[in-house]
């Protein structure tokens, strides 16, 4: 493909409008409303977000990651803690999470405060896992170089055989964060890319204030 051809690939929207007046006031209740949509229509992986995290200078990195709840208090998901992105949120909290669901013409952008959930809360997870994932956490040193797969194949094996026929306990490298929003924007793709773009800022840490964005 050669430039021009990338310059032109481009797509007219024209699946849905949204408005100051069909927004809920509160933006999680939209954000639940939006994400049963996108499970009803069959998006692949409709968890799948975006995080995007950064340094204590500023150099940010972005990653896939899967939404694991969400409530008033936030977005959650799991990770190990010694992976790049555990390391950049201990140096500074600041975070961003984007979800896109491409049939639906619909994005949503938050931004807001890392913090780690409680041990128990991890624990809980954990313990619903998939026992595969679960040997996964403990076998792999995320973030880490290794010298080849061979590494880490031949030590989930091991785990296999240890953990056969017990429960395999929560590594203290592996846990769950959630993500505080501050600001939440509601994005639909409108022809002509005069898009709809609703957005959500707290105030005073309580209240929502909603306003229009340009496109």
């Amino acid at each position: 493909m050669d430039q021009k051809e990338l310059q032109n690939l481009r797509q007219d929207y024209s699946a849905a409008t949204l408005s100051e007046a069909s927004t809920k006031d509160n933006p999680i209740k939209q954000f639940e409303l939006w994400f049963h949509e996108a499970v009803a229509s069959q998006q692949h992986e409709p968890n799948a977000m975006t995080l995007a995290t950064a340094t204590h200078d500023g150099r940010p990195s972005a990653r896939i990651v899967l939404l694991k709840g969400f409530s008033n208090d936030g977005f959650t998901f799991y990770t190990n803690y010694l992976s790049r992105k555990g390391k950049e949120i201990t140096k500074n909290p600041l975070g961003s999470l984007v979800f896109f669901w491409g049939e639906l013409e619909r994005q949503v952008r938050i931004e807001g405060t890392i913090e780690k959930l409680s041990k128990e809360e991890s624990e809980r997870y954990f313990k619903v896992r998939p026992k595969q994932s679960q040997l996964g956490a403990v076998a792999s040193p995320q973030s880490q170089e290794i010298p080849d797969r061979t590494q880490l194949e031949k030590k989930m094996e091991e785990l296999e055989a240890e953990y056969a026929d017990k429960d395999v306990p929560k590594p203290s490298h592996w846990g769950g964060y959630v993500l505080k929003p501050r600001i939440i924007e509601f994005w639909q793709g409108r022809p002509s890319r005069l898009h709809d773009r609703i957005v959500y800022k707290k105030i005073d840490n309580k209240t929502w204030k909603k306003v229009r964005l340009a496109p």
